[in-house]
């Protein structure tokens, strides 16, 4: 048996501070300020060139809250900072928490208060239901045991971490020389409207999901689900719905044409399988006779960002028209040439496909030690 105690009678609960926002600077010379989207990976993108109370220090290794919008809870690891508002910094108190122990068991209890809390569109974090939060203490030494044992799995989720972003940056700059424009050879370089014919994906909506059934492919998915490629569906709709809507063959790209933000516009997935799906609206229907696998990746590059920038249209809402698409410029080598950089690229989207795997078990198995280890009878 431990004892049960309010967590802010075992830790030291801060409150962070309305710094002034004029003097919020990109220039890193200055203090790191952590802000709310700050808290997790806990990676300051602001810094504060005032004058400030030391009170609102933070250092490495402290914990910080987020009380808006998602409760998020992230260890600080880098050099020191200031809180700012609505941001909580929590630090255990001597001969009661130790900070790590503090860390691995309270993620999962912000995320349950989040999913409990009422609100509308952000979730706001009191610090009435802060004074009510209640944690187990064992003694000291096992505290200590429990953490060296979890944060073995956290360094290692640190450390798969680190390799995706810089196997990222390895795929980004060969993905960039082998397909931007700059360089290469004027006879390769085409207008999309001159290889492709566009059409307009029609006629399935969230609500036409069926659990069984016929493959399509909605665009909200193609932002957060695919990757350039894929060889099949996660949805599916009924044979009425797919008769009626407009469909994507073996080897055409599916490209969104809408989004909230300009990067996500011309997101794109080549369909490799074998039978014909579904495509909703919000997304074109790119017809070619080209590597699929190629075209994909070629709207990843950064002469593609650069020239697609200048010609999307809207505010909240920012879209591309066919006919402004069709203007834009690619590379476009012979087929064995494309089927050459495809393999490049390949080998990185598979190399980082396993360390996204390898990432999702580690992960699995952290949260099974840390629920095996944090349940107190």
């Amino acid at each position: 048996m431990v004892e049960w105690k309010k967590l802010v009678a075992v830790s030291d609960v801060l409150y962070g501070y309305p710094f002034e926002s004029s003097q919020f600077s990109e220039d890193s010379a200055y203090m790191p300020i952590i802000r709310i989207r700050d808290v997790k990976p806990a990676k300051a993108s602001t810094y504060y060139s005032g004058e400030f109370n030391e009170a609102y220090r933070i250092k490495k290794g402290d914990i910080l809250v987020g009380m808006d919008g998602e409760f998020n809870l992230g260890k600080w690891d880098d050099r020191d900072g200031l809180l700012n508002q609505r941001v909580l910094k929590i630090k255990g108190k001597d001969g009661f928490c130790i900070d790590g122990y503090l860390f691995h068991y309270l993620g999962p209890v912000f995320k349950k208060i989040e999913k409990e809390t009422a609100g509308g569109s952000v979730k706001h974090l009191s610090a009435k239901v802060i004074n009510s939060v209640l944690i187990p203490i064992p003694s000291l030494s096992e505290q200590e045991r429990i953490v060296g044992i979890l944060d073995t799995f956290t360094a290692g989720i640190k450390n798969i971490k680190e390799q995706i972003a810089q196997r990222r940056k390895q795929y980004e700059y060969y993905r960039d020389q082998l397909l931007d424009l700059e360089g290469k050879d004027g006879k390769d370089i085409h207008c999309w409207g001159e290889f492709c014919e566009m059409e307009k994906g029609n006629g399935v909506q969230k609500v036409d999901f069926v659990d069984e059934g016929i493959g399509c492919i909605h665009y909200g998915q193609i932002y957060t689900h695919y990757g350039p490629y894929t060889y099949e569906t996660n949805k599916y709709v009924s044979k009425e719905v797919f008769d009626k809507a407009k469909k994507a063959s073996k080897g055409d790209v599916i490209m969104t044409d809408t989004s909230e933000n300009v990067e996500d516009i011309c997101k794109s997935v080549a369909w490799l399988g074998d039978n014909d799906i579904a495509v909703s609206n919000h997304a074109l229907i790119i017809r070619h006779n080209q590597n699929p696998k190629f075209i994909s990746y070629s709207t990843q590059t950064s002469s593609f960002f650069i020239q697609k920038r200048k010609v999307v249209f809207g505010a909240k809402v920012s879209g591309i028209k066919p006919g402004h698409l069709a203007q834009i410029k690619i590379y476009l080598p012979s087929l064995s040439e494309q089927q050459r950089i495809v393999s490049i690229l390949d080998t990185f989207e598979a190399s980082i496909s396993n360390l996204e795997a390898q990432l999702k078990q580690r992960e699995k198995q952290y949260e099974y030690y840390r629920n095996k280890l944090l349940t107190f009878e």
